[in-house]
């Protein structure tokens, strides 16, 4: 084990965690970040049930990326820990998980509704609906509920770019989003949540509202994301 990547790495995560709470994103222990390092196989994940304000980079739990097993201190990894692996092993190209209960987007995940793009804000961050996954049956809750939390997560990506749509509502649950690094897990998730409210008022609106022309929204997407992006500087 690399010592010093892993103290990088735990700093990394420590961070993004903490951004969780400048953005106001959670209250109490609700949220979770995580960060990878593919080279070493290892995850580092939030402590569970631990109070942000006493939370330190040392404490963020390192386990492995094949078994799950903690590496070594003896806290507890965030509950949600399995659902984290199953992403990072599903999604190769991802390096953070964020998990939280934004307060919009949790609504949209209760109501088991995906959020349709229904304006360019969407369309800048996320290619198409966000969408929610199914519920799981009572012996997938029974047997291994964090593990196929992920599993249906990957079922709802079938025939969807999880790059070009870094984020998913668990139905009833709440959402989890992803980036190359932890804290760009966290900036989706920070979108994510503005996104949700945009989408709530603008159905309180006009209930009937539908999604964005599908050429404005790929324009907006395109120019950010695409081969020929051209928003922002060099």
């Amino acid at each position: 084990m690399d010592l010093e990547k892993i103290a990088n790495l735990q700093k990394e995560v420590y961070d993004a965690n903490m951004e969780l709470v400048r953005r106001n994103l959670i209250i109490y222990t609700w949220g979770n970040v995580s960060g990878i390092d593919r080279e070493q196989g290892i995850v580092a994940i939030k402590p569970s049930g631990v109070e942000y304000d006493e939370l330190t980079p040392e404490m963020i739990v390192l386990v492995s990326l094949e078994t799950g097993k903690v590496l070594e201190g003896t806290l507890r990894p965030s509950s949600d820990t399995p659902t984290h692996l199953k992403l990072y092993r599903a999604f190769p190209e991802i390096g953070g998980v964020t998990h939280t209960h934004s307060t919009c987007a949790t609504a949209w995940a209760q109501a088991g509704l995906p959020i349709p793009c229904m304006g360019t804000t969407h369309a800048d961050y996320f290619h198409g609906d966000i969408p929610v996954t199914r519920f799981l049956t009572p012996q997938e809750t029974e047997e291994a509920y964090e593990g196929n939390t992920g599993t249906v997560i990957i079922e709802a990506f079938q025939g969807k770019n999880p790059i070009h749509t870094p984020g998913v509502l668990c139905a009833g649950h709440g959402p989890f989003t992803w980036g190359k690094t932890p804290a760009q897990s966290v900036y989706h998730a920070v979108v994510l949540e503005e996104v949700a409210k945009m989408g709530l008022m603008a159905r309180s609106l006009q209930p009937g509202l539908g999604a964005l022309p599908q050429h404005i929204s790929d324009k907006h997407f395109l120019r950010k994301h695409g081969p020929n992006a051209y928003y922002g500087q060099n």
